[in-house]
């Protein structure tokens, strides 16, 4: 398991150094691929990962000593607070680009702002890679349709920031990001003790970022999305889900 866990952080390396290269999915309107992808990310957040939100609650009842309706709550704000964060992130890095580019008529993030921004992106990657060998839910099935909707996720949210930004993605965006993903599988396959709680924390913060990465690259109407393969995409994959 160890081995197949490596050549999924590889292909989320391989999304984050080349997508550049996937010039079949410039243009407008948005490719058929990349709405596709979007709905599949979606459906895997109200599929897979809601769900299995609520089974964390458990972990935090049993390590914070909270009635169920408490952990619950908590297991629910702790995902709140992941999307707060990254939408936080995003806000400054989007003022910080008006600002710099009013006074100067670049695009690129000040300084300050920019080394928080990639902070930010290392920190979400380095849970991605290191949920690859820390699920809640062990196996190969498990593991599949997580690595799955991140590399599709990743397809999406790397080809979004890359269209918006090319010359910021390619000096540095992308390198932060691949080196996140293969330091948080790093730290996994250490196979270090950690506690439970401690997981149902990041896996929640994690979702939390997911569901607003997901959205803000598929609901902005300059993206121009399409709806019917992203109704496609969220389909297929509840299919996929429901037939397991």
């Amino acid at each position: 398991m160890l081995a197949i866990t490596f050549v999924a952080a590889l292909a989320f390396v391989a999304v984050h150094l080349f997508v550049g290269r996937l010039r079949f999915l410039e243009g407008k309107p948005r490719h058929a691929f990349l709405s596709f992808a979007g709905g599949i990310a979606v459906a895997y957040i109200f599929l897979h990962v809601l769900p299995e939100l609520a089974a964390h609650q458990q972990t935090f009842a049993n390590a914070l000593a909270l009635s169920d309706e408490a952990a619950e709550a908590w297991v629910y704000l702790v995902s709140l607070l992941g999307l707060i964060v990254f939408f936080g992130l995003e806000h400054a890095a989007r003022r910080s680009r008006r600002r710099r580019h009013a006074a100067s008529g670049e695009s690129r993030l000040e300084r300050e702002v920019k080394w928080l921004h990639l902070g930010s992106f290392f920190f979400f990657n380095f849970l991605v890679g290191y949920l690859l060998l820390h699920r809640e839910q062990a196996g190969g099935w498990s593991l599949a349709i997580y690595a799955a909707a991140m590399l599709l996720h990743f397809t999406t949210s790397d080809f979004g920031q890359r269209q918006d930004h090319a010359e910021d993605y390619d000096a540095e965006t992308r390198w932060v990001l691949a080196a996140g993903v293969l330091a948080g599988w790093l730290v996994g396959a250490l196979d270090a003790e950690v506690p439970a709680i401690f997981i149902g924390f990041l896996f929640a913060f994690l979702a939390g970022g997911v569901v607003l990465n997901t959205l803000k690259e598929e609901l902005p109407e300059d993206r121009d999305s399409r709806f019917l393969p992203f109704a496609a995409g969220a389909a297929a994959y509840a299919v996929l889900l429901l037939i397991r």
